[in-house]
């Protein structure tokens, strides 16, 4: 199979305006592709890359001096996460945003050209501050997201465990108090690293996978 090429994404683009009534022209005025409607005086710019980046993105942004109807064109993709950041990054941008289908030349228009209105996030805004609040100090090292993310989650456990290993098997309550974690029975009881097990009713001991994760703090 031959490389696909920018050029390539320009026919199915062309095709894809035209079936709307547009006239197409491409390369006009450092533009990859520019359509024209006999009822519209506004043009639709069409910017054409192999693979979002920020160049492209800066082409679209640019072009948004000339017109307002700004689109950027792709490959498809084939990953959910990374289509809805670049169609996120579009939105907030102003930009529409097209996919072309290498084996047949779809054309999928995935969001027109808007002015950005923001939408509240308030849970996701609490849920950050929590987390800032509750974290004791600065454990992590920004930028670095392969390897072991310390959430104030992941502390409240080791005081449980570093208490338990002290004090052998206790009473959740008893680590709560000792420990200063307030949720320390539900930490022990749900276990989500493996590092507790009960002993008895309300009683809780140390693994050994937890005094290993203690070990290497």
């Amino acid at each position: 199979m031959a490389k696909l090429r920018e050029a390539d994404l320009y026919a199915p683009v062309k095709a894809f305006l035209e079936a709307q009534g547009y006239e197409v022209k491409g390369e006009v005025a450092g533009a990859d592709v520019v359509a024209m409607r006999d009822d519209d005086p506004h043009p639709v710019i069409v910017e054409l890359k192999l693979g979002m980046n920020l160049t492209l993105v800066q082409q679209g942004v640019a072009r948004q001096g000339v017109s307002d109807f700004v689109y950027l064109a792709v490959p498809a993709l084939s990953g959910r996460k990374t289509l809805a950041g670049h169609i996120g990054v579009c939105r907030r941008l102003g930009l529409g945003f097209l996919t072309v289908r290498a084996r047949d030349g779809f054309v999928e228009v995935h969001c027109d050209p808007a002015p950005y209105v923001p939408r509240p996030a308030r849970g996701r805004g609490g849920r950050l501050l929590r987390e800032f609040q509750r974290r004791v100090g600065d454990p992590n090292v920004g930028g670095v997201n392969r390897v072991q993310i310390m959430t104030a989650y992941r502390q409240d456990a080791q005081r449980c465990a570093a208490y338990l290993a002290e004090a052998g098997p206790s009473k959740g309550a008893v680590v709560a108090k000792g420990a200063g974690v307030p949720r320390a029975t539900t930490i022990m009881r749900d276990d989500h690293y493996g590092w507790f097990e009960k002993v008895a009713t309300g009683i809780y001991a140390l693994t050994p996978k937890g005094a290993a994760a203690l070990a290497d703090t």
